[in-house]
């Protein structure tokens, strides 16, 4: 059974799960429905200012012991916490209630009501899910969504998530006394999940900073917010983990707490027993809707610096250098005579993208930026989005079995929409459903220069389950000589366009030569 992050935001009463990825758990969730998706860094960009501390912030003294009570810290930080509630537009859709063309609730779905149903005039006012929107399909219609957030400036700057503020149109904030305020979008940052606000109404306004300090696993943690809509609520419990990758990015960094939150508790601010913010929650997991002791929050040091950002610029810069990157196995690092499996590898380097003119090709492995050693693709990624656009890096990279040095002027990281353009990566979509990771067999030492050899696989995908294993040489696709993974998605992709239901594939092991058929749709 597949256990979702549920999402922390709630909609007219009720929370719709963003897609799914990574370890199969989805994000919390949107602002009435939008989801996280995916792309870069944790906050690892360099503020070009400090946000705006003009009063002494709220901070509690630390105990000389583990407390008896958190009634001290909680009076001290609680006027900061407030609940974010928005409105937004939205525009019924048929497919919101018939894209799986089945009687059963999706989970958090409310059966389907015959007409005439006593209930149905109770979820129809409600604007439930799988009933009509007043006005009917197709038209306008406003929805709320409601989560947390804190103040962390006197002039009333305001951290939340940026699945809570997404697409509104209109956002208010209730203290902790009941005073409503009304709040402006600074900046938002799908990547992180984050936000800034500022509040509209002129004052000096109680205020928390971000902890300095990295909370150890162990450490105890405050959390406050507003979970299911029912106003300032405090939990406690510890750091049950660091350095949590939830399958929400690439850049996944998240502390792990064992405080109970729940759906409302988005963007609220976990403390410790200081009073300073040392995450922002976004996440739980949960088999049931509720907490079981396992959410997860944004590290203060990423926040800090992506709120910095958000208030100098109102967005993110980030660096790139424009490869598609994979991680290093056993297999494929013995086969390239490197002595460890860190690093990452590049399946491919992009077309007039600053590691393309650096020299990098398909087949190299990234070892270092600036002198320090990567781990893997994550944390590649994060060092080079760290940099920023227009800084130069210094690049260690693996090359027909010896370590090189390049230097790279990174470039800015596309947007969403550029990144979305067709381009030789996005072609392998027929790969990604088939669960494959391909590479060259030039760039694979001992694999010879022809075919393409299976660089890594999902156990559970559909090319596994047709007896494809990482190290397999594909030499044949439809009958014709491929050397480039491109080549072969495109061969999958012309024979799906063509109506076929299967590509046969001709596969060199060490049990031989086969061949193996893969379905163009793997999903169907």
């Amino acid at each position: 059974m597949a256990f979702p992050l549920l999402p922390g935001s709630e909609q007219n009463g009720q929370s719709r799960p963003a897609p799914r990825r990574g370890l199969r758990v989805v994000l919390l969730g949107a602002v009435a429905t939008a989801a996280l998706t995916g792309a870069l860094t944790t906050g690892f960009v360099s503020p070009h200012s400090a946000v705006a501390e003009t009063a002494a912030p709220i901070a509690a003294q630390a105990p000389s012991a583990s407390p008896v009570s958190f009634a001290d810290v909680v009076d001290h930080v609680r006027d900061a916490v407030v609940s974010v509630k928005v409105k937004i537009t939205e525009t019924a859709d048929a497919s919101d209630d018939d894209d799986d063309n089945s009687d059963s609730p999706r989970p958090g779905q409310i059966p389907r009501l015959q007409p005439g149903d006593p209930l149905e005039r109770f979820f129809k006012r409600f604007g439930q899910p799988g009933m009509p929107h007043p006005g009917g399909p197709g038209k306008p219609h406003s929805a709320q969504a409601q989560g947390s957030g804190f103040i962390i400036s006197s002039d009333g700057y305001v951290v939340t998530n940026n699945h809570v503020v997404e697409k509104a149109t209109e956002v208010t904030l209730t203290t902790d006394e009941g005073k409503t305020l009304h709040a402006t979008v600074v900046g938002t940052d799908k990547k992180t999940d984050l936000a800034l606000l500022k509040i509209k109404e002129d004052g000096s306004y109680p205020h928390v900073k971000f902890s300095s300090a990295t909370p150890r696993v162990g450490d105890w943690v405050i959390a406050v917010g507003n979970p299911f809509g029912l106003g300032g609520t405090v939990t406690a419990g510890i750091v049950s983990a660091r350095g949590r990758d939830i399958g929400a990015g690439p850049y996944d960094d998240f502390l792990q707490i064992d405080a109970p939150v729940n759906r409302g508790n988005s963007g609220g601010p976990t403390f410790n027993t200081l009073g300073d913010v040392v995450g922002v929650n976004t996440a739980i997991f949960s088999p049931s809707g509720g907490s079981v002791g396992i959410g997860f929050a944004i590290p203060s040091e990423t926040a800090q610096s992506i709120i910095a950002s958000l208030k100098d610029k109102g967005a993110v810069a980030r660096g790139w250098i424009g490869v598609q990157i994979q991680p290093v196995t056993d297999e494929i690092a013995d086969s390239l005579g490197l002595k460890s499996s860190k690093g990452a590898l590049v399946a491919d380097a992009q077309d007039n993208s600053p590691a393309k003119e650096a020299g990098i090709k398909s087949g190299d492995v990234i070892l270092g930026v600036n002198g320090e050693r990567v781990d893997g693709p994550r944390d590649l990624a994060k060092k080079v989005a760290a940099l920023g656009p227009g800084k130069k890096a210094d690049l260690l990279y693996w090359h027909d079995g010896a370590e090189k040095t390049v230097a790279v002027k990174l470039g800015s990281l596309p947007d969403e929409k550029e990144a979305a353009k067709p381009a030789a990566l996005q072609d392998n979509s027929a790969l990604a459903g088939l669960g494959l990771k391909l590479a060259p067999a030039s760039s694979v030492q001992g694999a010879g220069n022809d075919g393409v050899v299976v660089a890594d696989i999902d156990p559970e995908g559909s090319a596994a389950q047709k007896g494809l294993r990482v190290g397999d040489l594909i030499l044949e696709a439809g009958g014709r000589a491929v050397s480039k993974p491109s080549e072969i998605a495109a061969i999958i992709a012309d024979a799906k366009k063509d109506g076929r239901k299967a590509v046969l594939l001709r596969v060199k092991s060490g049990e031989g030569t086969r061949f193996v058929a893969v379905a163009t749709n793997p999903a169907s």
